[in-house]
């Protein structure tokens, strides 16, 4: 007896994952992308810091976070792990790339997360990747 193949192997997004998941990857972005983790129990590899039980989850999961820098080899999960947070937190998450960003950007996203806090109460995560590439005068801007 066999069985005749469903109509669509590939379910839509919509399709495949629970009602509470965030759905923000776009069909037609590469297959690493579509398949990131979206939640702290779909990231896997980093339970000695994410894992059940952990001072960061907890943050996380309370949205109780405060800055943090992510340091690691490639593939390691920090621009994931950043996403997640977005997703996970009621804070509006800026993303910006120091190869493709300056510093007059971040002090421009610097102010508006102040006056969105004074104005709303909520908080700014902001995430910059590769700020490696940043010289340490421009990297300083973020401690004044």
């Amino acid at each position: 007896m066999s069985s005749s193949p469903p109509d669509n192997l590939f379910p839509s997004e919509e399709e495949a994952l629970p009602e509470t998941a965030s759905l923000t990857a776009d069909p037609a972005a590469p297959l690493a992308a579509r398949m990131r983790p979206r939640t702290l129990d779909e990231f896997s590899g980093q339970e000695g810091v994410v894992g059940p039980g952990t001072l960061l989850r907890r943050a996380i999961e309370q949205d109780r976070l405060t800055s943090v820098i992510f340091w690691g080899p490639p593939g390691s999960g920090k621009s994931t792990l950043a996403q997640i947070i977005a997703r996970t937190t009621k804070a509006k998450f800026e993303n910006y790339s120091a190869v493709t960003s300056g510093v007059a950007d971040i002090r421009k996203v610097i102010e508006q997360a102040k006056e969105r806090k004074k104005k709303l109460g909520q908080k700014t995560i902001l995430f910059i990747d590769e700020i490696h590439r940043w010289n340490k005068s421009q990297q300083n801007m973020l401690y004044s």
